[in-house]
């Protein structure tokens, strides 16, 4: 019966690829091979530990942040801030060659700041800035690529549901491979250490993608023209700074707080929820219509978040009744190469799954079954958990099936082919595997700032 963890494993695969709930898939192939399992004698009867997984789930208070991480961005999202940000940006680099799509990683980047949630950052850049680039003469490939690699900044750059979530389940398997290991008084890992440790990566990543722009504007300047003088002087200073400050201050009044030790991970949450009210008051975008959109929206997304959580809750569970975590540990541990094969064996099946699967899934069901394994070799929980971000974040880009290329298709241009999306995020998936290469040589770039901030 030692295939069983492999069985189910595959099945809830093969259930998600044919479309159905991600929650209940979880639950139902998990509760359907416990029943399998209880009849032939080959399962771990540890289901009694359902009902408090359940109530440490809801009464987590780092998870707190998630709805209200949720309603900042969608708030700022309905309040039409990305428009002013664009124009505003584009005013400031307009002159340059590539100045539009300077702005537009520029504008991803506030907005994953802001936001942290990539498929509302793709559709909005998508619906906003792609009309317009391919008005002025910019190549479709370079303008999709850019949309599509600005959007996926919300999975690294912090304040990041993705960061949140993962944090939750890092936290966890940390304790959990000090306990295997005889430690009775573990350290713990906080989400703002994550939040931390994501802040040179992700202005690496922003860095490189300017870098490249640039290049492309000197090397192919027909695929990226300049916008004119007459539409560039038409914009004053008060509206850029209008503009600009007040998502900037949000931003820093939120980040700046955890990163400071004033605020934890959920009081910093709150403080960006009511900053997006205040901010969508202060530009008259706030309508009791569009509160009710935004909290309805909020309360979708949470509850979808917390139910893939508990379907995952139970999967785990039943997983490791049929002892798929021994195995998995067996088989990292017995791998050529120590620690170095089993890390890149783990981010290649990362990698993989993110074709098909979504990072809450593979967060919830893949997170806790191998990083308490990866945790008891040693590696550093800050640089795994920010790795594995960079993982996902990259699947989001890798054709035919990432969820990014979803996104724009269903917003772009039918003049826009499929191929020219595809072809143009190939440089920036180049860019974020070398930046993964960066990291796993100089795991430094990831672990000093929390070193620096949390000692």
């Amino acid at each position: 019966m030692d295939i069983m963890p492999l069985l189910l494993f595959m099945s809830v695969i093969i259930v998600l690829m044919l479309g159905y709930p991600v929650a209940f898939s979880l639950a139902g192939v998990a509760l359907i091979f416990a029943g399998i399992g209880t009849l032939t004698g080959s399962f771990d009867p540890i289901l009694s530990a359902i009902p408090e997984r359940l109530n440490g789930i809801m009464s987590n208070q780092t998870l707190l942040a998630v709805p209200l991480f949720v309603f900042m961005g969608i708030m700022l999202e309905r309040s039409k801030i990305a428009e002013e940000l664009l124009d505003a940006m584009s005013a400031l680099f307009g002159a340059m060659r590539g100045g539009l799509g300077l702005s537009v990683i520029l504008v991803g980047m506030l907005l994953a700041a802001s936001t942290g949630i990539v498929g509302a950052t793709v559709v909005t850049m998508g619906l906003m800035s792609l009309p317009v680039m391919l008005k002025r003469g910019y190549s479709p490939s370079l303008a999709c690529g850019t949309i599509c690699a600005s959007g996926t900044l919300g999975q690294i750059i912090p304040p990041s549901i993705v960061l949140v979530l993962l944090g939750d389940q890092i936290s966890a398997a940390f304790q959990q491979a000090q306990l295997s290991q005889g430690i009775f008084s573990p350290e713990t890992i906080s989400v703002g250490d994550l939040f931390a440790g994501a802040v040179i990566p992700g202005l690496m990543l922003v860095g490189m993608y300017l870098v490249y722009l640039v290049l492309m504007g000197w090397l192919k300047p027909e695929t990226m023209p300049a916008i004119s003088i007459e539409e560039r002087q038409t914009r004053k200073i008060s509206t850029l700074l209008g503009a600009l400050f007040p998502p900037l201050f949000l931003i820093v009044a939120v980040l700046g707080s955890i990163l400071a030790g004033i605020a934890n991970i959920t009081e910093a949450a709150s403080v960006g929820a009511v900053g997006s009210v205040l901010l969508a008051l202060l530009k008259r975008r706030l309508s009791l219509a569009r509160l009710q959109q935004v909290l309805e929206n909020t309360v979708r997304v949470t509850s979808m978040v917390f139910l893939i959580l508990i379907g995952a809750s139970l999967f785990s569970l039943v997983f490791r009744g049929f002892g798929g975590d021994e195995q998995i540990h067996a088989l990292l541990s017995a791998l050529p190469g120590g620690t170095f094969t089993a890390v890149l064996v783990v981010m290649l099946v990362i990698f993989v799954l993110g074709f098909i699967l979504d990072f809450i899934e593979i967060t919830f069901v893949v997170v806790p079954i191998v990083a308490p394994i990866l945790l008891m070799m040693g590696i550093d929980p800050i640089w795994l958990g920010i790795m594995i971000a960079i993982n996902l974040q990259t699947s989001f880009l890798t054709p035919p099936f990432g969820f990014a290329l979803f996104y724009l298709r269903g917003v772009a241009p039918k003049t826009v082919k499929t191929t020219d999306i595809y072809k143009g995020v190939i440089p920036f998936i180049i860019i974020q595997l070398f930046t993964l290469l960066l990291l796993s040589i100089w795991p430094e770039l990831i672990t000093w700032l929390p070193d620096q901030i949390y000692g």
